[in-house]
């Protein structure tokens, strides 16, 4: 290490004192000093040229009644120099720069023909390509042909671009055991990759730098990686000014092939934690790359070990792989960050995305054992902590197996393994890689050990106790919410769901069985849910870790009611314990939030998608040879990359932009945003519609209505759905036989009595939807996907209308008997026509007519299921009937959509459907999990 320190050090020295002559520049302004602190000074005190991104749990205000601070990590993150080529920069030192400063897009002739050979790479196999270059349309003389004549002249040209990091391929010999077919390595340097990835600057303005800390009424938040207390403690063990670039891992395996053929993938992503966690988690802002794809050696041996040898050849591989790594993690290694400064890196290993199997091969243990602590079989269900199962224990074990037995004396070797709880392999690849421990870089896995372990067995428990024809039955009965997954068919005949889709099954699955489950079953399951909910926060403080346990602790109380009810079974009847491998990870989670940061930033969803986009997809365009198709893949792939990159470096020189992507630290509303697209629109918005990528979200708070402390947005459509109808007309539409009284009532209650019989005659405009939109209560930066809140009349499809519920705020005591939040459903949303006078402010704005409901339980008055529970209201005619109470309120009195599922008792009414359960019952629970800024939302404001 102290080679490279010192050099660094000696760098730094001759940088602050250098040679008489020399003038330092801003990044920013340009402007020159002449020494190097009275540049950092400048940079520190301007805000205009404060050129490093500011974390957002740095910049994000404090909430009412709380109390927020935050500091950096005070020796963390020095710039050694500035003005260094970033990834895109590199580019320039292509070997046909010198063409491209004539035509940027050489060897293409111009843009236009790059658009034509980009789509074609990206969609068309070789065989398509030059089918496509014979058309007559193409080869017409009318029009300017391209200059390339044939598929492989195209791949010659985009084999000429500037590429990224190389692959290589390394064949692997196995001595001593014979494989079926050669084993090849297909890979890039690790490093490398980290280097590209980390000097990208589409990420500019969302990377950190510093281990950080943020202060929350006392308690310390985690968040990102860099606010965990790991990265302060690695932060204390490297030099002054060095920096932290956090190694993010991830694989699987995958079968690629439907059925026959039986190929399979195992490829390996790597990303680093400097990239905030909300554009990692999103496989198409492509903060992740392909590093590797592992072989998979047919051993011909005994079975019995041929999995042993393949995962000791996948830590060979790994080794390989990562070996650069693991040399900067340990010594340090120039870098150069997004804006051009260079800086002093170090790489270790902090987080491991991968599904249970992939954990217990990587910390080389037994199946019968945890990966990351020393618990086994009997113990996964009991509940208890047990102490995490270091690296350093792994290794010492290992080593003194190895003294005793030689370790290529495979079967002997692993039969002593087993019983001592470890796999048999006996080189972990993070042996020698600094500051790595699987116990910590196993990170929790939300998709597969929280959603996957629901469908997997809690759902199967509900299915057993409810009986699979009513619980489909409840589920096609839930009324429709735009947006949200509704299961028309029930879920009991489905044998594999998506994750999306185990979501959804959790939004409603513990109203949905109350009733008919014995309460404490219903309570286990929803303390199960619960956790669920909680783990997915993007922050934590020590007060919500234990929120978060606790609620795991109330299963394992309740758990009994599962086993009484004989609802874990297996084939050959009722199973007797909980010895679940995924129930003894969820313990851990509490322990991993401290050292890790949140864990949803570690969700295997992206990794899953990239198992789609760089193996299953482009193996459909290959030849599907086993010799050859991982090959043809990584070309495919590299040729998407590489054109990918190149479209956007030539965008920008084409405009003469910029190849560094300014910083920008304001603390403003933010929508949901691709980074490249969110830069292009900064600096060349006329160019957004040539780029590709997920378009943000619609920002309703720019032009929408807003609430009056602006903290909702609303939009409904300029055109009407109904314009210039009379009131009695709606009634007759909508089935509202009081709404001509209650308009009424309504315009004269508003106005001075003497205007208002100017209005009562004043025809309606009708919308039949609206949206709704709200920040984040999670991330407060964020503004959130809007939501569809619908108002239709009466149709053959829904006899009584398709009206959702809304929560509302009411500003004194009205109708509903109470000054807070009340439920109601909405009926009709409509607005006076403009026709005629002028309208006075209290009447010129949008309206609703909604019915309500009343709060007849609260959630501690039932904490098996723990939700309020609310009532439709009604009042009694003089002639004994029953009508529902309605009322009249302003659009913005709304604070949230909320969805209601009714309570069905022991058995559901079977004649009841999604079109009428609103109103053919009476009583409903308010979800507390419709979403989780909803269930967030609720714990903290109502509950």
């Amino acid at each position: 290490m102290a080679s490279t320190e010192e050099d660094f050090i000696t760098d730094e020295a001759i940088f602050r004192a250098g040679d008489g002559s020399s003038q330092y520049h801003c990044p920013t302004c340009s402007t020159p000093f002449g020494r190097v602190e009275e540049l950092c000074t400048h940079l520190t005190d301007d805000p205009r040229c404060n050129v490093v991104p500011i974390p957002h749990a740095l910049r994000q205000p404090a909430g009412p009644d709380e109390d927020r601070m935050g500091r950096y990590h005070k020796k963390s993150g020095f710039i050694y120099g500035f003005n260094r080529p970033n990834t895109f920069e590199c580019m320039k030192a292509h070997d046909y720069e010198t063409a491209r400063e004539h035509n940027v897009y050489y060897p293409f002739s111009g843009r236009e023909e790059w658009e034509l050979a980009k789509f074609l790479i990206e969609n068309l196999n070789q065989g398509q390509i030059s089918r496509f270059l014979k058309l007559l349309w193409v080869k017409s003389e009318a029009r300017q042909q391209p200059t390339f004549k044939t598929a492989s002249q195209l791949i010659t040209f985009m084999d000429a671009l500037p590429k990224g990091p190389p692959w290589r391929c390394t064949t692997i010999e196995t001595e001593g055991y014979v494989t079926a077919h050669p084993v090849h390595l297909i890979w890039r340097d690790a490093l490398e990759v980290t280097k590209h990835i980390f000097g990208n600057p589409v990420f500019a303005n969302d990377m950190e730098f510093d281990p950080y800390e943020v202060i929350v009424n006392g308690e310390w938040e985690y968040g990102e990686w860099m606010s965990s207390l790991r990265a302060h403690d690695i932060q204390d063990e490297l030099p002054q000014g060095a920096t932290i670039v956090p190694i993010v891992l991830a694989s699987d395996k995958t079968p690629v092939t439907r059925q026959t053929g039986g190929l399979e993938m195992h490829p390996t992503f790597l990303t680093i934690a400097n990239i905030r966690s909300d554009i990692r988690m999103k496989a198409t802002a492509h903060a992740w790359s392909c590093i590797a794809y592992m072989p998979i050696p047919q051993y011909i041996c005994n079975p019995e070990f041929s999995s042993l040898l393949q995962a000791r050849m996948w830590h060979r591989c790994m080794d390989i792989v990562c070996e650069n790594l693991k040399h900067a993690a340990a010594v340090g290694t120039s870098m150069v960050d997004p804006l051009g400064f260079l800086r002093y890196g170090f790489t270790p290993l902090v987080a491991y995305t991968a599904d249970l199997p992939e954990q217990q091969m990587i910390a080389c243990v037994s199946k019968n054992a945890s990966p990351v602590t020393l618990a086994i079989q009997p113990q996964f269900g009991d509940g208890k902590v047990y102490e995490p199962r270091t690296g350093q224990g792994t290794l010492k074990a290992l080593e003194e197996l190895g003294r005793r037995i030689d370790p290529w004396k495979v079967q002997e070797f692993q039969e002593a393994a087993k019983a001592l709880y470890l796999s048999g392999v006996h080189l972990p690849f993070w042996n020698n890689w600094r500051f790595t421990d699987p116990a910590i870089f196993l990170s929790p896995e939300l998709l597969h050990t929280c959603h996957k372990f629901f469908f997997d067995h809690v759902l199967k428990w509900c299915k057993e106790v409810v009986g699979a024809d009513e619980l489909d039955t409840r589920f096609r009965s839930q009324h429709k919410r735009t947006g949200t997954r509704h299961f028309g068919q029930g879920i009991s005949h489905v044998q594999q769901m998506t994750g999306r889709e185990h979501r959804d099954i959790q939004r409603t699955i513990v109203p949905t069985i109350a009733g008919v489950a014995n309460p404490d079953f219903v309570r286990a399951v929803r303390a199960l849910v619960d956790f669920i909910y909680k783990a997915q926060s993007p922050t934590f403080t020590p007060s919500s870790i234990a929120d978060m346990a606790s609620s795991l602790q109330e299963f394992h109380k309740f758990k009994h009611a599962i086993l009484h009810a004989e609802a874990r079974r297996g084939s050959s009847g009722p199973i007797e314990h909980f010895a679940i491998p995924k129930l003894e990870l969820l313990a851990s989670f509490a322990q991993a939030i401290p050292q890790l940061g949140s864990i949803i930033q570690f969700t295997a969803d992206v990794s899953e998608r990239m198992l789609i986009t760089q193996c299953k997809n482009p193996f459909e365009r290959t030849s599907h040879q086993r010799a050859t198709f991982t090959q043809q893949v990584v070309r495919l792939l590299d040729r998407e990359e590489t054109a990918r990159q190149f479209d956007l470096y030539a965008l920008l020189r084409s405009n003469s932009l910029s190849l560094n992507n300014l910083i920008v630290n304001e603390f403003d509303e933010v929508v949901d945003m691709d980074p490249m697209l969110g830069w292009i629109m900064r600096v060349a918005p006329e160019e957004l519609s040539r780029l590709h990528g997920t378009r943000p979200v619609r920002n309703h708070f720019l032009k929408g209505l807003l609430s009056e402390d602006s903290r909702i947005a609303f939009h409904i459509t300029v055109s009407s759905d109904h314009s210039n109808k009379t009131p009695s007309f709606l009634a007759h539409l909508y089935q509202l036989l009081d709404f001509p009284q209650k308009l009424h009532s309504f315009i004269e209650g508003s106005v001075n009595p003497a205007l208002a019989t100017r209005f009562q005659s004043r025809l309606l405009n009708v919308w039949n939807k609206f949206r709704l939109q709200l920040h984040s209560t999670l991330r407060p930066h964020l503004v959130m996907p809007s939501q569809q809140v619908q108002a239709y009349p009466p149709s053959p499809t829904y006899p009584h209308g398709n009206c959702d519920t809304v929560l509302l705020r009411m500003h004194g005591e009205g109708e509903g008997g109470n000054s807070d939040a009340i439920v109601a459903q909405v009926r009709m949303v409509f607005s006076l026509s403009k026709k005629g006078p002028p309208l006075p402010p209290e009447l010129d704005q949008v309206f609703l007519y909604v019915q309500l409901f009343e709060v007849i339980g609260r959630p501690q008055d039932d904490v098996a299921v723990m939700m309020f529970r609310v009532r439709c209201r009604f009042a009694t005619g003089p002639d004994g009937a029953r009508t529902r109470v309605g009322m009249i309120i302003p659009l913005l009195d709304i604070t949230h959509a909320i969805e209601l599922i009714p309570i069905y008792g022991d058995r559901a009414d079977r004649a009841v459907t999604s079109s009428t359960s609103l109103e053919c019952y009476d009583t409903f629970y308010l979800n507390n999990f419709s979403d989780k800024e909803w269930y967030h939302t609720l714990h903290t404001e109502f509950m």
